[in-house]
């Protein structure tokens, strides 16, 4: 356990490299000169020197990344250069509501999605699960920014059963805040739940027909039984793979609806960092990002063998 749990480590370290490798290359191969475009057409020529040697770009390509991979290992993620405190900070800031959206739309695909799958491999052929796999098909089709856009037509503006945008006020309480966030969370949930869906009715399938199970069957046992204690449980450690790469998914599908919804969180961030061209805002959250995505596939690794004694690393 503890070898792979090293391997595992060495590869997180070496996909980190390389995506730091990658954010720095973007950055520079984006024609023009980055200061310059931060700082717009009416800048001055000396602004937009001060400004390149503030963010050393006046240095040697190779001095450059170097100096940029030793603050990333450091957690220095720069100076914002429009929101005047630094990228590791604005991130912080930001990064609570993103990730309370995030366990919501997942708790909401999770909880929809896992018993759906399995009613619809114990019920194969049946309505339940032709009508569960065609909603599936037509959930994963649409975009979430068009649910997000219906969800404020009908259920915000017309029906005014929840808030159009926004966050709640500042001092407001954990449900409050919580309330603005259902709309957006069923905009982001709903399309993975159908990834759920047909992945758990997969998995169910190829244990529904193995010898424990026609022998649990056998015995007499319940139905719901057989399905939750003996097929289920060994289907579940394939739906942790998928559930945790929606999960992972879910962090940079938030930025879009965030947009829609006004959504003061990290996607948020993002979408305005790339207008302003606010680079350090731009390479520390794809750092980050990228990190929280590899240290999802990592818990969902060592989550095989608590769910599965036997599964050995």
């Amino acid at each position: 356990m503890a070898a792979y749990i090293l391997r595992r480590l060495a590869g997180m370290i070496a996909v980190m490299f390389i995506v730091a490798t990658l954010v720095f290359a973007i950055a520079h191969i984006i024609p023009g000169d980055p200061a310059g475009v931060m700082l717009g057409p009416s800048a001055t020529a000396e602004d937009v020197a001060a400004l390149r040697t503030r963010l050393g770009l006046d240095r040697p390509l190779p001095e450059q990344y170097v100096r940029f991979l030793g603050a990333a290992v450091s957690l220095d993620l720069g100076q914002s250069i429009f929101l005047g405190r630094s990228v590791l900070q604005a991130l912080g800031e930001r990064a609570p509501l993103t990730l309370l959206l995030t366990g919501m739309a997942a708790a909401l695909a999770v909880l929809i999605g896992v018993p759906v799958g399995v009613l619809s491999a114990v019920w194969r052929g049946g309505a339940f699960d032709q009508a569960g796999t065609a909603l599936s098909m037509v959930a994963a089709s649409l975009p979430s920014f068009w649910i997000g856009l219906t969800l404020i037509e009908y259920l915000a503006v017309r029906w005014h059963e929840f808030p159009v945008a926004g966050y709640g006020a500042p001092g407001a309480g954990l449900l409050e805040h919580m309330r603005f966030l259902v709309l957006p969370a069923i905009a982001v949930g709903l399309p993975n739940t159908a990834l759920i869906t047909r992945f758990t009715r997969t998995s169910m399938l190829d244990v529904l027909h193995e010898d424990y199970v026609r022998t649990a069957r056998a015995k007499g046992l319940h139905p719901a039984t057989v399905v939750i204690k003996h097929a289920f449980r060994n289907a579940r450690t394939a739906v942790l793979t998928v559930i945790g790469l929606v999960v992972a998914g879910l962090i940079g599908g938030a930025i879009v609806t965030e947009t829609v919804f006004g959504l003061p969180g990290v996607g948020n961030l993002v979408v305005s960092a790339v207008l302003r061209r606010d680079y350090p805002v731009i390479q520390g959250a794809l750092l980050v990002i990228s990190g929280i995505y590899v240290l999802v596939n990592l818990g969902v690794d060592l989550l095989y063998a608590v769910l599965d004694p036997r599964v050995r690393y």
